[in-house]
């Protein structure tokens, strides 16, 4: 069997313009720079990357978007993230901490594991938990 590998850094930067994308704005690399805290160069480097992959397009001002592929891992890690925050802030945490620590947890969590959590914290918020 396969461990589960992730990708963190290249999901970062699909979950970052997919948020981005969520203001009804168009995204930048310098937007994208400015939310991930990373230099303008770093940031240039990886959409070189990710384009050459598929993931991200272009159009002639620079205005960035996800293709199919790259919508698909970042609404992948945006659920992780909300989830694991949402789980996190009804277990007790501050909301700022809770999505820092989802932030570093959803590149780590198997699609087992994430996908048990997301089950149990369905039924939790349905009142269908029953402790044993």
């Amino acid at each position: 069997m396969k461990p589960y590998e992730s990708h963190e850094s290249e999901e970062n930067y699909l979950e970052a313009i997919l948020m981005l994308s969520l203001d009804h704005r168009k995204v930048r690399a310098i937007d994208i720079a400015n939310m991930l805290g990373f230099s303008k160069p770093s940031v240039s480097i990886a959409l070189k990357r990710l384009k050459e992959e598929g993931k991200v397009e272009s159009d002639e001002k620079g205005s960035l978007s996800l293709t199919e592929q790259g919508l698909v891992i970042a609404q992948s890690t945006y659920e992780k993230h909300t989830v694991l925050t949402d789980v996190l802030v009804a277990l007790g945490v501050n909301a700022y901490t809770a999505s820092q620590d989802a932030c570093r947890m959803e590149h780590v969590l198997s699609p087992e594991s994430f996908g048990k959590i997301k089950d149990f914290y369905a039924k939790f918020k349905k009142g269908e938990y029953d402790e044993k």
